[in-house]
């Protein structure tokens, strides 16, 4: 109830219409997708050195679909890096293994997000498919 509350005032104060809640959540679910398609691309692909190109284009085409799409491809792009740092910890003993390509796979990540063309990161000989 008190979730509910906050949202109605949030919304009266900030003059925000269902309207576009509604356009935000159906562009964050698109943008999802958007993430998906990539993550499951990259897999097909299975192609190296292509890491740092799908994580550009995933946050890139989710981006492109809104604000929601944009909230979306940061949400997964944190939550993906992060949850690697707790599996490095069990792991190798060390939350900071791997700690460098983090930070190029969120540079990526933001390069994407920010309407910068992904085929920048996109390796030679990728297949066009990609």
């Amino acid at each position: 109830m008190k979730l509910f509350v906050g949202i109605l005032l949030c919304s009266l104060v900030l003059g925000v219409s269902s309207q576009r809640w509604l356009t935000f959540l159906k562009e964050a679910g698109q943008g999802a997708k958007d993430m998906w398609r990539a993550y499951s691309d990259m897999r097909e692909a299975n192609y190296i050195g292509a890491d740092k190109y799908f994580h550009a284009r995933g946050n890139y085409d989710a981006a492109q679909r809104g604000p929601g799409g944009a909230w979306a491809a940061k949400v997964i792009s944190d939550l993906r890096e992060n949850s690697q740092r707790v599996t490095d910890f069990f792991r190798h003993g060390s939350s900071s293994h791997g700690a460098e390509d983090s930070k190029a796979d969120q540079a990526a990540n933001e390069w994407g997000r920010s309407g910068k063309d992904p085929n920048h990161f996109r390796p030679d000989g990728l297949p066009s498919k990609y």
